[in-house]
Protein backbone atom coordinates (compact mmCIF):
# COMPACT_ATOMS: atom_id res chain seq x y z
CA UNK A 1 0.00 0.00 0.00
CA UNK A 2 1.33 2.82 -1.02
CA UNK A 3 1.85 6.28 1.82
CA UNK A 4 0.51 9.67 1.58
CA UNK A 5 1.36 12.64 3.45
CA UNK A 6 -0.80 11.94 5.93
CA UNK A 7 0.49 8.74 7.09
CA UNK A 8 0.95 8.30 10.83
CA UNK A 9 4.30 6.89 10.65
CA UNK A 10 6.36 7.33 7.30
CA UNK A 11 8.34 4.18 6.45
CA UNK A 12 9.83 5.87 3.42
CA UNK A 13 13.39 5.84 2.96
CA UNK A 14 14.89 9.27 4.35
CA UNK A 15 15.70 11.85 1.57
CA UNK A 16 16.48 15.21 3.68
CA UNK A 17 16.55 18.84 1.69
CA UNK A 18 17.42 21.79 2.91
CA UNK A 19 16.22 25.33 1.08
CA UNK A 20 15.18 28.50 1.84
CA UNK A 21 12.20 30.67 0.90
CA UNK A 22 11.99 34.83 0.95
CA UNK A 23 8.40 35.81 2.94
CA UNK A 24 7.48 38.72 4.78
CA UNK A 25 10.42 40.40 4.00
CA UNK A 26 12.58 37.69 5.61
CA UNK A 27 15.19 34.63 4.50
CA UNK A 28 12.95 31.26 5.98
CA UNK A 29 15.26 28.15 6.42
CA UNK A 30 13.49 24.63 5.56
CA UNK A 31 14.34 21.09 6.13
CA UNK A 32 12.05 18.48 4.31
CA UNK A 33 12.04 14.83 4.03
CA UNK A 34 10.25 12.07 2.19
CA UNK A 35 6.91 11.02 3.15
CA UNK A 36 5.46 14.73 3.71
CA UNK A 37 3.88 16.84 1.61
CA UNK A 38 5.25 19.48 -1.15
CA UNK A 39 8.65 18.41 0.24
CA UNK A 40 10.68 20.16 -2.42
CA UNK A 41 9.30 23.92 -1.82
CA UNK A 42 7.16 26.15 0.15
CA UNK A 43 3.56 25.08 -1.63
CA UNK A 44 2.24 27.85 -3.75
CA UNK A 45 -1.75 27.61 -1.88
CA UNK A 46 0.41 27.65 1.47
CA UNK A 47 2.09 30.83 0.78
CA UNK A 48 -0.68 32.33 -0.79
CA UNK A 49 -3.04 31.58 2.57
CA UNK A 50 -0.11 33.42 4.73
CA UNK A 51 0.21 36.24 2.31
CA UNK A 52 -3.31 36.84 2.91
CA UNK A 53 -3.45 36.45 6.86
CA UNK A 54 -4.36 40.23 8.37
CA UNK A 55 -1.44 41.87 9.77
CA UNK A 56 -2.78 42.50 12.76
CA UNK A 57 -3.33 38.62 13.85
CA UNK A 58 -3.25 37.69 17.56
CA UNK A 59 -3.89 35.42 20.28
CA UNK A 60 -3.98 31.97 20.00
CA UNK A 61 -3.28 30.65 16.19
CA UNK A 62 -3.89 26.92 15.26
CA UNK A 63 -1.75 25.27 12.09
CA UNK A 64 -3.77 22.52 11.68
CA UNK A 65 -2.21 19.49 9.41
CA UNK A 66 1.08 21.43 9.60
CA UNK A 67 2.94 19.23 7.88
CA UNK A 68 7.09 20.65 8.09
CA UNK A 69 5.36 23.57 9.21
CA UNK A 70 5.67 26.09 6.67
CA UNK A 71 2.77 27.54 7.27
CA UNK A 72 3.70 28.06 11.30
CA UNK A 73 6.67 29.47 10.41
CA UNK A 74 5.73 32.20 7.68
CA UNK A 75 2.57 32.65 10.15
CA UNK A 76 5.19 33.60 13.17
CA UNK A 77 7.18 35.84 10.21
CA UNK A 78 4.15 37.69 9.63
CA UNK A 79 2.44 38.32 12.49
CA UNK A 80 5.27 37.66 15.30
CA UNK A 81 2.81 38.29 18.22
CA UNK A 82 0.88 35.16 17.98
CA UNK A 83 1.08 32.01 19.90
CA UNK A 84 1.48 29.34 17.71
CA UNK A 85 0.35 25.54 18.29
CA UNK A 86 1.14 23.25 15.50
CA UNK A 87 -0.54 19.74 14.82
CA UNK A 88 0.07 16.80 12.46
CA UNK A 89 -0.76 12.95 12.41
CA UNK A 90 2.76 12.30 10.19
CA UNK A 91 5.16 12.05 13.21
CA UNK A 92 7.81 12.99 10.40
CA UNK A 93 6.37 16.27 8.98
CA UNK A 94 5.89 17.33 12.86
CA UNK A 95 9.44 16.58 13.76
CA UNK A 96 10.74 18.20 10.94
CA UNK A 97 8.18 21.27 12.05
CA UNK A 98 10.08 21.41 15.33
CA UNK A 99 13.13 21.66 14.20
CA UNK A 100 12.75 24.54 11.17
CA UNK A 101 10.68 26.30 13.76
CA UNK A 102 13.56 26.40 16.22
CA UNK A 103 15.86 26.86 13.10
CA UNK A 104 14.25 29.86 12.34
CA UNK A 105 14.41 31.26 16.06
CA UNK A 106 11.10 30.77 16.74
CA UNK A 107 8.67 29.22 18.98
CA UNK A 108 5.29 26.93 18.74
CA UNK A 109 3.54 23.92 20.41
CA UNK A 110 3.79 20.80 18.79
CA UNK A 111 0.71 18.52 18.84
CA UNK A 112 1.02 14.99 17.51
CA UNK A 113 -3.04 14.34 16.34
CA UNK A 114 -4.91 12.79 14.00
CA UNK A 115 -7.29 15.96 13.05
CA UNK A 116 -8.52 17.68 16.24
CA UNK A 117 -8.03 14.54 18.37
CA UNK A 118 -5.59 15.72 20.82
CA UNK A 119 -6.12 19.43 20.44
CA UNK A 120 -7.51 21.25 23.18
CA UNK A 121 -8.55 24.73 24.07
CA UNK A 122 -10.06 27.26 21.73
CA UNK A 123 -7.84 29.14 19.43
CA UNK A 124 -8.44 32.96 17.62
CA UNK A 125 -7.40 31.50 13.98
CA UNK A 126 -7.08 27.82 12.78
CA UNK A 127 -5.03 28.05 9.10
CA UNK A 128 -5.12 25.04 7.55
CA UNK A 129 -4.51 23.82 3.82
CA UNK A 130 -6.17 20.68 4.16
CA UNK A 131 -5.18 16.99 2.95
CA UNK A 132 -7.43 17.27 0.08
CA UNK A 133 -6.57 13.52 -0.88
CA UNK A 134 -7.75 12.18 2.63
CA UNK A 135 -11.27 12.43 0.82
CA UNK A 136 -14.25 14.60 1.35
CA UNK A 137 -15.64 13.19 4.40
CA UNK A 138 -12.36 13.48 6.54
CA UNK A 139 -11.62 17.60 5.28
CA UNK A 140 -15.55 18.25 6.01
CA UNK A 141 -14.97 16.90 9.50
CA UNK A 142 -11.91 18.92 10.08
CA UNK A 143 -14.05 21.68 8.58
CA UNK A 144 -16.62 21.90 11.52
CA UNK A 145 -13.98 20.11 14.48
CA UNK A 146 -12.17 23.66 13.42
CA UNK A 147 -15.84 25.91 14.36
CA UNK A 148 -16.00 23.68 18.24
CA UNK A 149 -12.06 24.98 18.19
CA UNK A 150 -12.68 29.00 17.47
CA UNK A 151 -13.31 31.56 20.16
CA UNK A 152 -16.84 33.39 19.33
CA UNK A 153 -15.92 35.44 16.15
CA UNK A 154 -12.88 33.85 15.42
CA UNK A 155 -11.62 33.26 11.49
CA UNK A 156 -10.99 30.00 10.26
CA UNK A 157 -8.60 30.15 6.85
CA UNK A 158 -8.24 28.04 4.60
CA UNK A 159 -6.61 27.07 1.02
CA UNK A 160 -8.44 25.03 -1.67
CA UNK A 161 -7.92 24.87 -5.17
CA UNK A 162 -11.36 25.45 -7.64
CA UNK A 163 -10.80 21.94 -9.48
CA UNK A 164 -10.34 20.08 -6.15
CA UNK A 165 -13.85 21.47 -4.62
CA UNK A 166 -13.64 25.13 -3.62
CA UNK A 167 -16.73 26.15 -5.11
CA UNK A 168 -18.33 22.95 -2.79
CA UNK A 169 -16.60 23.60 0.39
CA UNK A 170 -17.56 27.16 -0.04
CA UNK A 171 -21.15 25.98 0.00
CA UNK A 172 -20.70 23.67 2.87
CA UNK A 173 -18.65 26.01 5.16
CA UNK A 174 -21.14 29.12 4.51
CA UNK A 175 -23.97 26.13 5.89
CA UNK A 176 -21.67 25.54 9.14
CA UNK A 177 -20.44 29.29 9.91
CA UNK A 178 -21.74 32.30 10.65
CA UNK A 179 -19.77 33.82 7.32
CA UNK A 180 -17.45 32.80 4.95
CA UNK A 181 -16.38 33.74 1.96
CA UNK A 182 -13.32 34.31 -0.33
CA UNK A 183 -10.78 36.36 0.34
CA UNK A 184 -8.27 36.26 -2.12
CA UNK A 185 -7.84 33.87 -5.81
CA UNK A 186 -4.65 33.51 -7.12
CA UNK A 187 -3.54 30.61 -9.82
CA UNK A 188 -6.52 28.31 -8.90
CA UNK A 189 -6.36 28.80 -5.26
CA UNK A 190 -8.80 29.96 -3.59
CA UNK A 191 -8.29 31.45 0.14
CA UNK A 192 -11.80 30.90 2.27
CA UNK A 193 -11.95 33.25 5.86
CA UNK A 194 -14.93 31.60 8.13
CA UNK A 195 -16.12 33.26 10.96
CA UNK A 196 -17.78 31.16 14.14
Amino acid sequence: MSEHYYTSAPTSEHEERSFRAVFAGRVLAFDTDAGVFSKQHVDPGSELLCKSLPQELSGRVLDMGCGWGAMTVMTLAKCPGVTMTMADVNERALSLAVSNVAKNHMQAEAVLSDGFERIEGLFDAVITNPPIRAGKAVIYRMFEDAKAHLVPGGVLYLVIRKQQGAPSALKFLKSLYAKAEVIERDGGYWIIACTA
